[in-house]
């Protein structure tokens, strides 16, 4: 069964990359291209069910930015069963706020590559 980038998702995707939130246009212009440690990120990936904002398949490596909406009840639960999904196929999630992203690039960056592989 196809876990990335199902078909029916396409279109959603699609839509989440052309309304980007300032703080996830600001973190791809770093990541794409392989700018950090020359390792590849897709935008807006689907895994299963789910959308991630950034993902390194080389690195099994999600990164998610999350806006004010992600401290409601509702959305908590299902960032939470996302989370757990994304974590049982042995992927990595790590998480920012907006905030972190428009304020402290450089340390979410150094985060970042704090989690990749040594090679």
């Amino acid at each position: 069964m196809r876990v990335f980038n199902r078909k029916y998702l396409k279109s959603k995707r699609k839509h989440l990359r052309n309304n980007s939130t300032e703080a996830e246009i600001l973190l791809w212009t770093y990541l794409k291209g392989k700018q950090l440690n020359g390792r590849k990120f897709r935008r807006q990936q689907s895994v299963g069910n789910y959308i991630v904002d950034f993902y390194c398949p080389e690195e099994k490596l999600v990164v998610e930015l999350d806006g004010d909406f992600h401290f409601d009840e509702e959305v908590k639960k299902y960032d939470e069963e996302r989370t757990d999904y994304i974590i049982n196929l042995g992927i990595k999630l790590i998480r920012f706020e907006n905030q972190e992203v428009l304020y402290n690039l450089e340390t979410v960056l150094k985060s970042i590559e704090k989690e990749f592989k040594k090679h």
